[in-house]
């Protein structure tokens, strides 16, 4: 529960929220202590914004701009007009030349967990293999998406860093 509550020192209104679970408030514009059962509700609602724009709404009036503060949307309204303003993902996407099936394709990989980051790909790789020679892990690695080229320095890491080894081109792992 939220209530618009207002000072009896300085007429300043402020949000309380659960009134009746506190002993005392304290004005947000003089700094006034007030005990919660002798405030004045002006304004009760259940959520915070309901109470928040109604404070707003009384603190338009009371400065006489009432119309001008009825005439702009509520907060939520204000939301969903911004949220339908802007592109989605897939347009953004689409503008920057990027495929945004593909980036879901990636997603959906590295999600599922089959394309994962290049050397546990091409580790992989050396263990499915029932003969692997760089041909194999090559074409392995490259059908998920690891480059040739890469896949191929890769394999060499693997080997100088005693990770791997390799006998008349067929690699094992260590």
């Amino acid at each position: 529960m939220y209530a618009v509550v207002g000072c009896s020192d300085c007429s300043g209104l402020w949000v309380v929220e659960n009134p009746r679970d506190q002993e005392t408030a304290t004005c947000a514009r003089c700094g006034a202590r007030h005990r919660t059962t002798a405030l004045r509700r002006l304004f009760e609602a259940e959520n915070r914004g309901t109470a928040v724009e109604a404070r707003g709404t009384m603190l338009a009036r009371r400065a006489g701009e009432g119309a001008a503060f009825d005439a702009v949307p509520s907060g939520d309204e204000l939301a969903r007009a911004a949220e339908a303003a802007g592109m989605d993902d897939d347009d953004y996407l689409a503008a920057r030349g990027v495929d945004p099936d593909e980036v879901a394709s990636a997603s959906d990989r590295a999600e599922s967990g089959s394309g994962g980051d290049r050397p546990s790909v091409v580790r992989e790789a050396v263990r499915a293999q029932s003969d692997p020679d760089e041909q194999a892990v090559v074409s392995y690695a490259a059908a998920r998406d690891v480059p040739a080229d890469a896949a191929r320095d890769l394999l060499d890491r693997l080997v100088r860093r005693g990770e791997a080894s390799v006998d008349d081109g067929t690699y094992r792992l260590l």
